[in-house]
């Protein structure tokens, strides 16, 4: 890493010199100081080589997240928040995927790294809630049955111990009638019991590192509710670091710490969750919260929804990938759309990628997005 990010104030650096930057070197500070992160991800990079063209789900992306954390990613679907999680699981063919840069969980690196280990750590120090538990889950096999070879997995144990510790972890999850319900199919749980169910299953080894991909997709408002309450609670017992995956910016401003904005594979915005919300600095996350519902104030205005629709992860505009949807790209000029914003430290812990200065973004943030948001003071 040559180049450390500057927060705004230092030398300016014309386009040039931006250009030649890597979008997130120097990334001190982002969610956790580096030597107290538990899971570390620097320049990942993963790319789909298909018929049609390269597909950069990932293109460039960095964090670091510390044990008893929460870090929430968010952005549309197709911004590569799902294709991250699944690379820190070391669940992509490596014979279909181009994976570069680095993912350190505890210190062992992931990337690059043999099957056998990723799946030795798979489980105990770093589990899983898939966003579909149906599918997640096998059919043929009991619910019991699945969260037993888990747990065997990684403790030598009798299967009357493992199943018992089944029971119990289903207990825990709030599954009425555990000792029954174990030896049920996931087919015969209801929606929200799948959920809790996949959440046993994650949880059964007490791993360090939980990803919850959409863990409230398709559930009623009270089963969302109770799902997250539960993976607060657990996470409290565990003091495991957790990362949750979603559009939804309502289930971030309950759970997440740090919220990491992305688009088009790449990070565009991230902070602590109070300045996300309260004082976000990107175009994109502006757009985001304009089409979102309020629903602690009565209102009579329209969303605003963010024009266009994502880019092609073939064939991504060059320059800013938003510039397309932007509406504030003409006070920048060509820059937003031949020069790739640098991954930049605006304020402190505050990183955007955009080439809007501080002076503009100050100005469009107080007399035109906190207006028609009505954002907290």
């Amino acid at each position: 890493m040559s180049t450390e990010l500057r927060p705004e104030g230092a030398a300016h650096r014309g386009p040039a010199e931006a250009v030649a930057d890597s979008p997130d070197r120097g990334l001190g500070g982002l969610g956790a100081a580096p030597e107290d992160a538990f899971l570390s991800v620097r320049n990942l990079q993963v790319h789909f080589p298909t018929d049609d063209g390269l597909v950069k789900s990932v293109d460039g992306l960095s964090f670091d997240l510390a044990r008893g954390r929460t870090l929430g990613i968010v952005g549309e679907s197709g911004s590569g928040k799902s294709v991250t999680s699944m690379s820190i699981m070391g669940l992509h063919d490596p014979a279909s995927v181009r994976m570069s840069g680095s993912i350190l969980l505890g210190g062992s690196e992931l990337v690059g790294a043999s099957r056998e280990l990723v799946r030795s750590l798979r489980g105990k120090r770093m589990a899983m809630i898939f966003q579909d538990p149906l599918s997640a889950m096998h059919p043929f096999y009991t619910v019991g049955h699945q969260i037993i070879e888990a747990y065997r997995v990684h403790n030598d144990v009798t299967k009357a111990v493992a199943r018992k510790h089944a029971v119990e972890m289903l207990g825990r999850v709030g599954i009425p009638q555990a000792a029954r319900r174990v030896d049920d199919y996931p087919h015969q749980f209801s929606g929200g019991m799948r959920q809790r169910a996949m959440i046993a299953m994650a949880l059964s080894c007490d791993p360090d590192l939980l990803i919850a991909d959409e863990p409230t997709t398709a559930l009623d408002v009270t089963v969302q509710a109770q799902i997250l309450d539960l993976i607060r609670d657990l996470q409290g017992e565990f003091n495991s670091a957790v990362i949750i995956i979603t559009h939804d910016l309502g289930v971030v401003a309950e759970l997440a710490d740090d919220i990491l904005v992305m688009y088009a594979g790449r990070s565009v915005e991230y902070a602590a969750a109070d300045d996300v919300f309260n004082r976000p600095q990107h175009p994109y996350t502006w757009g985001l919260l304009g089409s979102m519902p309020r629903l602690d104030r009565e209102t009579t205005d329209r969303l605003l929804p963010i024009p266009g629709t994502p880019p092609s992860l073939i064939k991504v505009p060059s320059g800013c990938p938003f510039h397309p949807r932007c509406r504030f790209r003409d006070r920048v000029g060509s820059a937003c759309t031949t020069v790739r914003p640098p991954f930049r430290e605006v304020e402190t812990h505050h990183h955007i990628a955009c080439h809007l200065d501080a002076e503009d973004r100050d100005e469009i943030w107080s007399q035109e997005i906190q207006p028609s948001l009505g954002a907290r003071s």
